[in-house]
């Protein structure tokens, strides 16, 4: 798991190093991430511990044929989703904010936090957390499974929006299920959060049960949804998800009932 006290990594200069480029994240030649211990390169940031070794996330130009960061996230173990994600969003904050959002003038990166500081207004900059709900929407046995114009073929998947402003999680799923689908939900109850590094969201997962089995879809964000059951199931969103959670809850809990 990876330890977050960064504080302690102000004057590290070596380690462990997370290489991410334009099209993926280089592999250490051993089917991992963790480039061997050695100095950090020049423009590398220091995100934590590693097994108690300081670890570094560097942007790079990178290679074409480095794999993409959703196939490390669905290969390595389920321990270093952590670890990746906060590179991922790391490497993005560090990539977006770049200049003041409020002078223009270049930010400087703050040692021991993650922080960027203006040196003309001193304006301060930190990681973008994009809050969001996820919800599995259920009536009875049965689960609200829906398709984004996004997905791979075949796939469908739980419902999911961001939180605007003033609005509380639970009354942001139920505007985001009524928007999407045109279901009006009862009872909406947590299930646990996942930080999901596409490119910088805070997933909590909801259940909500549903009001009518009437659909009414949007046709923008939702191209197809249907009422499913454990036996006849579509393609199912990977592993490693928040929402794959979701349905593989539920579905043991309607074969505990049974």
């Amino acid at each position: 798991m990876l330890t977050r006290d960064i504080r302690t990594l102000g004057n590290c200069h070596e380690g462990y190093l997370i290489r991410i480029g334009e099209h993926g994240i280089a592999d250490n030649g051993q089917g991992g991430v963790l480039q061997p211990r050695a100095r950090w390169p020049d423009g590398a940031i220091a995100i934590g511990y590693w097994h108690e070794v300081p670890v570094a996330v560097l942007s790079e130009p990178g290679d074409e044929h480095w794999l993409p960061a959703r196939h490390w996230l669905g290969a390595l173990p389920e321990q270093s989703f952590g670890l990746l994600s906060t590179a991922l969003q790391i490497v993005r904050w560090s990539q977006d904010h770049r200049f003041c959002g409020r002078c223009g003038t270049r930010m400087r990166r703050r040692s021991g936090e993650f922080m960027m500081a203006c040196p003309t207004c001193s304006f301060r900059s930190y990681p973008r957390i994009s809050p969001c709900i996820i919800t599995l929407v259920t009536w009875r046995d049965q689960l609200l499974l829906a398709r984004s114009p996004r997905f791979p073929t075949g796939r469908f998947s739980t419902l999911a929006g961001f939180i605007e402003p003033g609005e509380s999680a639970e009354e942001a799923v139920r505007r985001e299920v009524f928007e999407e689908v045109g279901v009006r939900v009862g009872r909406v109850s947590y299930f646990k959060s996942q930080s999901w590094p596409m490119p910088h969201s805070f997933m909590m997962g909801f259940y909500a049960e549903a009001a009518s089995r009437e659909l009414h879809i949007d046709g923008i964000e939702i191209e197809a949804a249907d009422w499913f059951t454990a036996d006849q199931l579509p393609g199912l969103p990977p592993s490693y998800s928040i929402s794959s959670a979701l349905i593989e809850n539920f579905l043991r809990g309607s074969a505990v009932r049974e």
